[in-house]
């Protein structure tokens, strides 16, 4: 037998498919996030305390001073008021998000990442999803400190945990607006500031603090039809924690809030990932 022959052949290895390798490279590049932030634990830190100030402000100095629905307690106050603080705590991770992509883009690890063999969206993709990881932690703590200053549940675990679920997937899809601010400015700071500047007037004009029935008529309608409004509606709903009294709107958000909100989150997601993943593709430091 020839010498040809009995050299084996080399077997062609397969290649994944382009579904899977996005994702086995997002899941490293997420992997890759998540270990810098368990080195640097003040990130997580820092991004606990502004919103346990918020719960501890908004519930002992406006609770029972503020009308919801048809009561002025303090604990209907504090029940309607937890939706809107989680639904603001995942919203401002957007700043983070924006301010980390634009550190990469400042060290040139962007331009590095573009160099390698690796799905086009790989990179703010792993990133989104280490920021949806952190906000998860986030949203664990902060509903343990609301359980302890009285906030509670009056629906099934299942409702609940949906609840939870439209907050992550609002979260999410803000995290792309940070992903594509963070790709658009020059240095971490800016996109600090300009993933928050907007953030302020979006979750104020809304219902996440106060009753927006009670608001002027055209900020009312700039409320009812807010995407942070349906999910902090939805929430409110999955909670069980609609104040006796209530009227809701009959903006159609306001009365299909759970809906709205998936169809906002998703909306958001496609067109800002879509925005961000072609900007990615031309950046530069």
């Amino acid at each position: 037998m020839s010498a040809v022959t009995d050299t084996p052949k080399p077997v062609a290895l397969k290649s994944r498919g382009a579904i899977g390798r996005s994702v086995a490279d997002s899941l490293v590049v997420a992997r890759r996030n998540l270990i810098r932030m368990a080195r640097i634990p003040e990130m997580v830190i820092f991004g606990l305390v502004q919103p346990i100030m918020f719960v501890v402000l908004f519930t002992y100095v406006f609770g029972g001073s503020i009308k919801v629905g048809s009561s002025l307690s303090s604990t209907a106050y504090k029940e309607f008021l937890m939706a809107g603080i989680f639904a603001q705590t995942v919203t401002f991770a957007t700043a983070g998000a924006g301010a980390g992509i634009a550190d990469d883009m400042h060290k040139g690890l962007i331009d590095r990442f573009r160099s390698l063999p690796m799905a086009r969206g790989a990179v703010l993709t792993g990133r989104t999803i280490a920021d949806l990881v952190q906000t998860a932690l986030t949203l664990v703590v902060l509903a343990g400190v609301a359980l302890i200053i009285g906030w509670r549940t009056h629906e099934n675990i299942g409702k609940v945990l949906l609840g939870f679920l439209l907050l992550l997937l609002l979260g999410y899809a803000f995290s792309w607006i940070g992903a594509l601010i963070g790709l658009v400015v020059r240095t971490p700071e800016a996109a600090t500031s300009g993933g928050l500047i907007w953030l302020f007037p979006l979750t104020f004009i809304s219902n996440a603090f106060v009753d927006a029935n009670q608001m002027p008529t055209v900020l009312r309608h700039i409320a009812e039809w807010n995407p942070f409004s349906a999910t902090v509606a939805a929430c409110r709903e999955l909670f069980g924690n609609v104040p006796p009294g209530f009227v809701t709107s009959d903006a159609w958000p306001m009365q299909h809030p759970i809906l709205a909100s998936v169809i906002w989150s998703v909306v958001i997601i496609v067109v800002f990932r879509t925005l961000a993943v072609r900007r990615y593709r031309s950046a530069t430091a």
